[in-house]
């Protein structure tokens, strides 16, 4: 008969994986540990023994870190799948449209955006990160700094949120708009194919 790991075992091996988890998400942020620090007021030392398997990992200090990182408090502490893996899709309406996530909080975010027909008045705006719009029906009009584009089933562009933008109805029509977000760091990038893409997506970047 073969012996099966105590849930006590099982317990110590995951607690052991939260340091060199917790570096390595750091390090992709592109986050020293003393920057670290600052964002999650949690003092150096304590993130540096954490990270080294010396302190313990506990809530409290998970908290502030997985908010910091942007990513689940699952993915720190490396909890198994379990349940349905589907997501169950809740529509809601933000300034107009009618928003379905795609993606459960954390990481990337993906959303099908409707937009109706009279959302056609440009009001651009700026944050961080970075956004991908491809456009499933109807037509789309960007505006992205100084440029003024209309975009048409199967057109994707992909920008710098950075920079002034802006997206809506043509005012002819309602437009449905796959958009997937990154924070800085997650950046999505187009690819484009002869025949399936546009060449004048590139005036999106």
């Amino acid at each position: 008969m073969t012996d099966k790991p105590t849930d006590a075992t099982d317990l110590v091996s995951a607690l052991e994986m939260v340091g060199p988890r917790l570096r390595r998400v750091r390090e992709q942020r592109g986050l020293t540990l003393t920057e670290a620090a600052l964002e999650t007021g949690i003092s150096k030392s304590t993130l540096s023994r954490l990270e080294t398997g010396q302190r313990k990992p506990s809530l409290e200090l998970l908290l502030p870190l997985a908010q910091t990182y942007r990513v689940p408090l699952d993915d720190l502490v490396g909890a198994p799948e379990v349940g349905d893996p589907r997501i169950r899709l809740k529509p809601r309406r933000v300034n107009g449209r009618t928003v379905l996530p795609l993606t459960r909080p954390g990481g990337i975010q993906a959303w099908k955006i409707v937009i109706p027909r009279n959302q056609s008045d440009p009001q651009p705006r700026t944050h961080d990160g970075f956004e991908w719009l491809y456009v499933l029906s109807g037509r789309m009009r960007l505006v992205l700094g100084t440029q003024d584009l209309v975009l048409g089933v199967g057109e994707a562009a992909e920008f710098d949120t950075q920079v002034p933008h802006w997206f809506g109805s043509t005012g002819k029509e309602p437009a449905e708009v796959l958009s997937i977000f990154g924070r800085p760091g997650e950046r999505m990038h187009v690819i484009e194919e002869r025949d399936m893409m546009d060449p004048r997506t590139d005036s999106a970047h």
